[in-house]
């Protein structure tokens, strides 16, 4: 019976990390995708607007 029970605590440690993997793997996919949607945004705003992004940077909140 503690055979039994060492291996179900091993299959549901195993699925948990697997789980924890795929959902860090998700994450990382999609701070990516946003971070170069954020480029684009920014380089098609400075075609716009001649000002390039680090100026940009310094109009906004911080400037």
């Amino acid at each position: 019976m503690a055979s039994s029970a060492s291996k179900d605590s091993w299959y549901q440690e195993a699925a948990a990390a697997q789980i924890k993997a795929e959902r860090l793997d998700r994450a990382e996919l999609l701070n990516g995708r946003v971070a170069m949607l954020g480029f684009v945004i920014g380089v098609l705003t400075e075609a716009l607007t001649g000002h390039g992004i680090v100026s940009q940077i310094s109009f906004g909140v911080f400037g």
